[in-house]
């Protein structure tokens, strides 16, 4: 992909939420498909004339005065209605169009389609493929491969969320009161479970899907922004966020291959995202009540400020975890605890944890259960029985990344 197309593709991926968002708001929540394929074809006219004219000196610019052109003809469309004035109601106030065109405005669309997207009456694998669909502007393709699923069930997933949507009368708003904080809680869930897979992939070819992690941070930023979204577990998520991000440049080397970490270049650590991460954490922690979310970006900044390995804190980290696994008891917080405790040399307490969890509970994730009791029989120096775990972890890897790792690490210990 040249230049020119990589810019109008993060054009397209900037602009489409807030425009669906924009029209959807204009024209009713029962006419979100129409307000998508007027997004979609506003695109597609954008490109035809740029290719002619070339880019505009904003063609962000350009594309919110083709959607406000495009607004106009779809509520007198929907609306049979020629009032000049176009007033869009909202209970019993209303906005001109003008007006939904500011940028907080715009904000409050996105908003209300964040919220819409994790409405209760949609499953929740239905919530991330809509939010993905309408906020992000990905294809069913797209979120196929990002969700390692097939395009036809993603297809299936975003039918169900329309017709819950229209069983339920979904109304396209922000929740108040209790509600408000009940389904913020869900919007952060399914922000983390989007820059998750970004950040350690299930796909089968990428370990790292780098525009899945800028788009959930891009999503985080709509929460940290707004006034009514703005709370401590919304800081929390984006500090968290902000700190894996810092560390991606290290992750993998030239030929795409995993580096752990240990042996990562830590002066290709992002400073500017660690800085910005510090700056949402201080206020993350303000109010004393910490989420899963506050104890995940403890963890991750106890990683940035260690020089080595050696010299991480892993003591203070283990608090962490402990903190954490009692907010939130998971056999992945488990197995990273077994981690922690290894590299502590508590190889009794590791062996008890590894033990007392179920390595068919971690589902696509097994397979490190299996790497991670190698690495125990490592530092005992029982070389076999790691060879045969990292076999077995082999035989339930998907992905291509991960399974040349682990034949790297195979052949090292035979080599010993």
């Amino acid at each position: 992909m040249d230049n020119k197309n990589r810019d109008i593709d993060h054009l397209f991926r900037s602009q489409y939420g807030k425009m669906v968002s924009i029209l959807t708001r204009m024209i009713g929540l029962h006419n979100l498909g129409l307000a998508e394929d007027a997004v979609q074809d506003t695109f597609i006219k954008a490109m035809s004339s740029w290719k002619i004219k070339g880019l505009p000196e904003c063609p962000e610019a350009w594309l919110m005065t083709a959607a406000k052109n495009r607004a106009i003809d779809l509520i007198r469309k929907t609306k049979s209605d020629d009032n000049r004035h176009l007033l869009v109601s909202n209970g019993a106030s209303s906005i001109t169009i003008d007006e939904l065109f500011l940028e907080t405005e715009i904000e409050d669309s996105v908003l209300r389609m964040i919220f819409t997207a994790c409405h209760p009456a949609l499953r929740p694998k239905d919530q991330i493929a809509f939010a993905l669909k309408t906020i992000s502007g990905l294809s069913a393709s797209e979120i196929a491969t990002s969700l390692l699923s097939t395009t036809e069930s993603i297809k299936k997933s975003l039918q169900r969320a329309r017709k819950s949507i229209a069983d339920n009368q979904v109304k396209f708003e922000i929740p108040k009161g209790d509600d408000l904080k009940k389904r913020l809680d869900r919007v952060h869930e399914v922000i983390y479970l989007i820059f998750n897979e970004g950040y350690h992939s299930i796909n089968k070819s990428v370990l790292i899907r780098d525009e899945l992690c800028k788009e959930a941070m891009r999503l985080a930023k709509i929460l940290t922004d707004h006034k009514y979204s703005h709370n401590a577990d919304s800081m929390a998520l984006m500090a968290l966020m902000c700190f894996h991000s810092a560390r991606l440049p290290s992750r993998l080397d030239a030929h795409n291959q995993i580096i752990p970490l240990a042996e990562q270049d830590r002066t290709k650590w992002l400073k500017a995202l660690i800085y910005k991460g510090n700056r949402y954490m201080t206020e993350a922690v303000e109010t004393h009540e910490y989420s899963s979310y506050h104890y995940e970006a403890a963890i991750a900044s106890e990683h940035l400020r260690a020089d080595t390995l050696e010299n991480t804190d892993w003591n203070q980290i283990l608090i962490w975890y402990d903190q954490l696994y009692h907010l939130h008891p998971t056999p992945m917080i488990q197995l990273n605890k077994v981690i922690v405790l290894l590299q502590l040399e508590r190889f009794d307490s590791a062996k008890a944890l590894l033990d007392d969890i179920n390595p068919k509970s971690l589902a696509k994730r097994e397979y490190l259960y299996h790497s991670t009791y190698a690495e125990y029989y490592k530092h005992l120096g029982e070389v076999n029985a790691a060879i045969d775990k990292l076999l077995t972890a082999m035989n339930s890897v998907t992905n291509d990344q991960e399974k040349k790792y682990l034949t790297t690490k195979i052949s090292k210990l035979q080599d010993l």
